[in-house]
C-alpha cells in the first residue's frame, strides 16, 4: 500500500525526491513513451532502474522509511535525477550525510562594527548584508536608495513575495522569485532547525500562493554572482550585477555588493540615485537593523 499521505511532515528527503523526479521527462533521460503518463515526470521504477536498485527501496527513500542511504546509493540517485553539483550538495544534506549543527538558542543577528563602517565608505556602489533567511542586516545609504520603493526594505523574499512593488521594480519578477526562494531552500538545508528559517518559510507559506508553489519545487542554488534587473521609480531602469561574499567572522552572513557596468545607461541611472538619497539615513544606523531568529 502506497504511504505518501502519511508521510511525516519532516520526510525532507522524500519531498525533495519527489518533487526532482516529477520535474524529468521520460525523453529527458532516454526512455521511450506511448500513450498518456498517469504521473508527471518520472515513475518512481523508471528512477530505480536509472540509479540500478530496486524499486522497492528508492519507494522507501521517497516515503522516509529507508532512514539511513549510502552515499554511493544517493550518488547513483543524483545521476539518475541529472541533478547538478548545488542539488547534489543539497541531497546529501537532507539524507543526514553532513553533519547537522547542533540547535541553538534564539539569537539577534548582528552585523560587526568594523563591517558597518566598511559599508558606509562605500559611497558609488550598493552594498548589503543578509542573513541565511535573507533578512537585510546592514545596508549602505545607496542601497537603501535602492530599495526606497518598497514599504519595508527589511528581507528580500517578504519584499518578493508581500509587497506589490516587487513586480514592477523586479523587470523580471518570475526569475528574482525563483532565485530568492532556491537560496532559501539552500539554506534550510544546511541548518534545517534554524528557527528564523523556519518562521520566515511557514510565514510566507501562509500569505503567498507563489511562495508556495516554488518552495514545491525544491530549486537549490547559492547567491554568488548575476545581474539584476530592476526599475526605480526615480532613475528608471538599472541593469546592476552582484558579487556575494560569505563574511569569515560571521560565516552565516553574506556581505553583497551591486555595481553597473561602466559608461552604460545604468551607471549613469546609478550615480544619479546616489545624488538623490544624500538625505537618506543609510539602513537606519544598520545597527538596529539586527534581526531576531
Amino acid at each position: 500500500m502506497d504511504t505518501d499521505k502519511n508521510l511525516a511532515a519532516g520526510n525532507a528527503l522524500g519531498g525533495f525526491l519527489r518533487a526532482r523526479r516529477a520535474r524529468l521527462r521520460p525523453e529527458d533521460v532516454g526512455i521511450p513513451t506511448s500513450g498518456r503518463r498517469r504521473v508527471p515526470g518520472l515513475r518512481r521504477e523508471e528512477v530505480a532502474a536509472l540509479a540500478g536498485m530496486s524499486s522497492d527501496y528508492y519507494t522507501r527513500l521517497e516515503q522516509g522509511r529507508e532512514q539511513h542511504p549510502s552515499q554511493q546509493l544517493l550518488e547513483a540517485v543524483a545521476r539518475a535525477l541529472r541533478l547538478d553539483d548545488e542539488a547534489v550538495a543539497h541531497l546529501h544534506r537532507v539524507a543526514g550525510l553532513t553533519t547537522r549543527r547542533t540547535r541553538r538558542a534564539p539569537r539577534v543577528e548582528r552585523v560587526a562594527p568594523h563591517l558597518r563602517r566598511l559599508l558606509c565608505t562605500w559611497r558609488d556602489t550598493p552594498a548589503l548584508v543578509l542573513s541565511p533567511a535573507l533578512d537585510l542586516l546592514a545596508r549602505n545609504r545607496l542601497a537603501s536608495a535602492l530599495y526606497a520603493d518598497f514599504d519595508r526594505a527589511d528581507n528580500l523574499l517578504h519584499m518578493a513575495f508581500l509587497d506589490p512593488v516587487a513586480r514592477r521594480f523586479h523587470r523580471n519578477w518570475d526569475r528574482a522569485a525563483r532565485s530568492t526562494v532556491a537560496t532559501l531552500r539552500r539554506a534550510v538545508g544546511i541548518d534545517p532547525e534554524d528557527p528564523r528559517l523556519s518562521q520566515v518559510v511557514g510565514e510566507l507559506s501562509v500569505k503567498s500562493d507563489e511562495f508556495r508553489m516554488l518552495w514545491a519545487r525544491h530549486d537549490v542554488r547559492v547567491k554568488t554572482r548575476e545581474a539584476k534587473l530592476f526599475h526605480h521609480s526615480q532613475v528608471g531602469d538599472l541593469e546592476l550585477h552582484y558579487e556575494s561574499f560569505m563574511v569569515n567572522s560571521a560565516p552565516t552572513q553574506q556581505l553583497v555588493i551591486y555595481q553597473a557596468e561602466p559608461g552604460t545607461p545604468s551607471a549613469d541611472a546609478l550615480t544619479l540615485l546616489g545624488s538623490l538619497s544624500t538625505d537618506l539615513v543609510p539602513a537606519r544606523d544598520a545597527a538596529s537593523d539586527a534581526v531576531p531568529d
